[in-house]
Formats: structure tokens, sequence, C-alpha cells
């Protein structure tokens, strides 16, 4: 039969990964929008120095908890200092805490699922033993403990996050590896004589990072979440930082006189991370087979 009898008869034309991510998310609007925060949080975090009207850590104590108005668009804070120019500068910390925290939490979890699933043994026991133990406390639960030991400061909460969530990607890669490992392209590389490492990082893990992928998206929220909480208990990032969790914090004695010290800044925690939730859904019902067809 031609391509042209098959076309005439209803057949749908071939579309490639990319052009169906893209209709499946930019179908949703909840999904448009988080992308267009999400573009704006990068946009600021890049282009601070540009954007700020002034420097965060300039201080004037006789503009101290003003109002809007047209020389602050958002008032000061206790300090004088401009409320807009630290969000802007805030959302620098948040996107770096995010990115490099779960990219280090993935890295780990990753290599160490591709471990466990793989060999098993001796060697799946000891590593999942470990991510158990680590998983027996909540994530914020076992963030907080390791940041309480290693001390406030961004490298620190880099680290205290990226162990925190790292249990997560080790038992999800561990289960994708072992569920994969029994395909029968996995028995023909091997048959070929290719070694443990090509088959993991060749073949495995390409086939399991879409699942990975989506977990990525989701988590960075909960890692930008993570810093603001630490930063509000005080062992997070340390003041006169400009992060928003230190704000909300340092502005709640304020809260009745002046809101807009904490409630902006709690908004665009809120905002961020509500966007890489949606963003992280959009990407799950784009890559997961079961749901090809039906969206």
């Amino acid at each position: 039969m031609s391509v042209k009898a098959l076309k005439s008869e209803g057949t749908p034309p071939h579309i490639t990964q990319f052009t169906y991510l893209r209709r499946v998310m930019m179908r949703r609007w909840v999904v448009v929008i988080g992308l267009f925060i999400i573009f704006i949080l990068i946009f600021t975090a890049a282009f601070a120095p540009l954007i700020a009207p002034y420097d965060p850590y300039q201080q004037n104590l006789k503009s101290a908890l003003k109002g809007p108005s047209s020389s602050h668009l958002l008032g000061t804070d206790e300090l004088g200092r401009d409320l807009l120019s630290r969000i802007i500068y805030g959302s620098r910390i948040s996107l770096l805490v995010g990115i490099v925290g779960v990219s280090l939490a993935g890295a780990l979890g990753i290599i160490l699922g591709l471990l466990a699933g793989y060999y098993e043994g001796c060697i799946n026991i000891i590593i999942m033993r470990f991510i158990d133990s680590l998983l027996s406390l909540p994530p914020l639960l076992l963030i907080l403990a390791i940041s309480a030991i290693l001390g406030g400061g961004l490298l620190n909460i880099l680290v205290a996050i990226g162990i925190g969530m790292m249990p997560t990607y080790a038992r999800l890669m561990c289960g994708q590896v072992i569920a994969l490992k029994q395909n029968d392209y996995i028995t023909a590389t091997r048959s070929f004589g290719s070694s443990g490492f090509r088959i993991m990082f060749m073949h495995l893990l390409p086939n399991a990072f879409p699942t990975i992928l989506v977990l990525l998206t989701q988590n960075l929220g909960f890692a930008i979440l993570m810093e603001a909480s630490l930063s509000y208990l005080g062992i997070g990032i340390l003041p006169p930082a400009a992060a928003w969790g230190s704000m909300v914090s340092s502005s709640q004695r304020f809260l009745l006189t002046n809101p807009m010290l904490s409630l902006l800044p709690g908004f665009a925690i809120m905002a961020v991370v509500l966007s890489f939730n949606m963003v992280g859904d959009g990407l799950r019902d784009a890559l997961d087979p079961r749901l090809r067809g039906t969206l």
C-alpha cells in the first residue's frame, strides 16, 4: 500500500519525541505559566546587577521601614535596604541552591542506584541498607540534622541538600536498572563482551533517565523550599545575605505593622516552588508511555 493510501485512510503522521513533548506541555496552561515564571527567575538571577535599582546590602537607617514609593517600589526593610533589590538578588541564591543541590543529589543517587541495581549481591545489600537508613528519616529532618552538624553557609547547605535528597534518586534508579537489565538488548550487549561500566552508562542510564528527569525537575522546587526553611530557622544562608528564607525570618516581627516585608519574599518562594512542580507534572505526563495518545 502506498504512502498516499495510508494517509487517505487516516493513518496518524509520525512525530518526533521533542514535538510530542512540546505539544503535551504547551497544551496545559498551568505548565505554560510555570515555564514563564521559571524563565523570569532565570532572567532575574542572571541580570540581577542590571535589574536591581539599588545595592541590596546598602543600609540607610533614615529610610528604614518605608512603604512603597517612587524611589523604592516595594519599600525598605528595617535597615533601610531596598526590598525589591534584595528579592531580585535572592533569586540568585535560590536558583543556585536548586540547581547545584539537585545536581549533587542526582549524581550521587544515580551512581549508587546504578551500582546497586546492576551488580546486586553484596554490593546491592550494602548500598541499599545505607539508603534505607537515610530514608528512615523524613527529608526535611535529615537535611536539618546535617545542616545543624555542618553549620550555616551556602556550601554546607548545598552538601546537606545533596545528601538529604540523594536516597530518593538511588532507590528510583536501582528499581529502574533492575527492571531494564532483564531486557533482551542488555543480554545481547553483554554477550558481545561489553563491560559493566559501558552497559550501565551507555544503555541503562539513558533508558532510565526520563523518569529521573521528572524527579529532578520536581525536586528543584523542593530544594529551594528546603533552603528557605533552613534560612528561616537560622541555620541556612546567614545574614546579611539576600536569601528569601532569612528575609521572611528577619521581618516576621513586623508582620502586623509592615506585612509586605515577609509576604513578598514568601510569595516569591511559593511561586517558584509551585512553578517547578507544575513543569515536573507536565514532563511526567509527556514522558510516561502509559499516557501516550491520551493527552
